[in-house]
C-alpha cells in the first residue's frame, strides 16, 4: 500500500499531465476544474479518493492556492468533489440504485459501502393531500402519518424524502429507531410490491440549501407507491435525489 506522500505524487503525475494538454488560451482555473474532472471520468482519480491539500497541489501543479481554491470550489458546488472541515477534500461517490429491486435507502447506501444517515425535517398526523388520496386508496379525511428527511451517505446529504402512511399502519410519527421499512415490519406491513415514477428537475434555493448544492442542480425526483402482498397500498414516497450523486440502473434482456 502506498503511503500518503506516493499517492498525492501519483495524483499530482497524473494532473500535471492533464494541464500540459489543455489549449494554451485557456485560465489556469478552468484547465484545472477540466483535468480535474477528467481525471476522475477515467479513473485516474477514483471515487472516494482524497486529493492533496491545496499547498501540496499548488505546489506540484505550478499555479496559485487561489486558483486550486477557486477550482476545488467549483466542482464541489458541482457534487463531483467533497469537502468536509478539518478533513482532506475527496471525490465524491455515486450511488446505483437498481430499480427493478425494491430496497430503502439505507440498504442502498449500505450496499455500496457506505454509512447512511438521516436529519428530520418533520414528523407530522395530518390530513393527505389529493395525490397522497389518490396514491394511498384512502378517504380525504383519513389521517396519514408524513416524515420528511435529508437522507446522508458518509455524513453527506444527497437526497430529500417525503413519505406517507396511512395512520392506521402507523398510529405515531414517532418510533423506534430510524428505518420506515424496519417499523412497518414490525407493524406487520412491510413493502412487498412497488412501482415507480422519475422524472428529471432541478433544486430551488430551499433544496439546494438542504442539499448543500447550487440552486439550479439537476435533480432525479422519484415517486414510489408501494403496496403489501395482498395489494394494500401502504406507502407514497416523494424523493428528490442529488443528480451529481445518484445513477438509475435496470437490466435488460432481449
Amino acid at each position: 500500500m502506498k503511503d500518503g506522500a506516493e499517492q498525492d505524487q501519483l495524483v499530482i503525475d497524473a494532473l500535471v499531465a492533464g494541464l500540459e494538454t489543455r489549449a494554451p488560451g485557456m485560465s489556469r482555473y478552468q484547465a484545472l476544474t477540466e483535468t480535474i474532472s477528467d481525471a476522475i471520468a477515467d479513473g485516474s482519480l477514483p471515487r472516494g479518493s482524497a486529493l492533496p491539500g491545496e499547498r501540496v497541489l499548488s505546489e506540484g501543479l505550478g499555479v496559485s492556492r487561489v486558483t486550486v481554491r477557486r477550482a476545488i470550489e467549483d466542482l464541489a458546488g458541482q457534487g463531483v468533489l467533497m469537502r468536509k472541515h478539518g478533513a482532506r477534500t475527496t471525490v465524491a461517490k455515486r450511488v446505483e440504485k437498481t430499480l427493478s429491486r425494491l430496497s430503502g435507502f439505507s440498504e442502498d447506501i449500505r450496499s455500496r459501502g457506505m454509512q447512511p444517515g438521516l436529519r428530520w425535517l418533520s414528523r407530522q398526523a395530518v390530513r393527505p393531500t389529493p395525490k397522497e388520496v389518490m396514491a394511498l386508496g384512502i378517504m380525504p379525511d383519513q389521517m396519514v402519518i408524513r416524515l420528511r428527511r435529508v437522507r446522508l451517505a458518509d455524513g453527506h446529504p444527497i437526497a430529500l424524502e417525503c413519505a406517507t402512511i396511512p395512520q392506521d399502519l402507523l398510529p405515531e410519527p414517532e418510533f423506534d429507531g430510524d428505518s420506515l421499512y424496519a417499523a412497518l415490519d414490525a407493524a406487520g406491513a412491510r413493502p412487498a410490491h412497488g412501482t415507480q415514477r422519475i422524472r428529471a428537475g432541478v433544486m430551488d434555493e430551499g433544496e439546494a440549501a438542504l442539499l448543500d448544492a447550487d440552486p439550479g442542480t439537476a435533480m432525479l425526483i422519484v415517486e414510489r407507491r408501494c403496496t403489501t402482498a395482498e395489494g394494500r397500498p401502504i406507502e407514497f414516497t416523494e424523493t428528490r435525489y442529488n443528480g451529481n450523486f445518484y445513477d438509475f440502473v435496470t437490466e435488460l434482456s432481449s
